[in-house]
């Protein structure tokens, strides 16, 4: 997975979360009980899908940088180690 697809999936997650607290706030009273339960349980499934997909990213990342190049990886002075 490319860095660029692990960060756009890290900040889908944090929009998701976001997102779906502001909403469970933002609910309005005066509704049937079945109508909170509900959007209950899509809160929570979504909370649960951002975490996933904030999980895969951060692992998405991690593989990216080990897997940099030798040259990105080189020491700060500039030398080179040879084998």
């Amino acid at each position: 997975m490319s860095r660029k697809i692990a960060g756009f999936l890290i900040a889908l997650a944090a929009f998701m979360v976001f997102e779906w607290i502001n909403l469970g706030f933002n609910l309005q009273d005066g509704h049937d009980t079945g109508f909170y339960v509900v959007h209950g349980i899509l809160i929570a499934v979504n909370i649960v899908l951002a975490i996933v997909l904030a999980v895969i990213g951060v692992r998405g990342l991690r593989t990216a940088r080990s897997s940099w190049p030798r040259a990105a990886r080189r020491p700060a002075d500039g030398s080179r180690r040879s084998r």
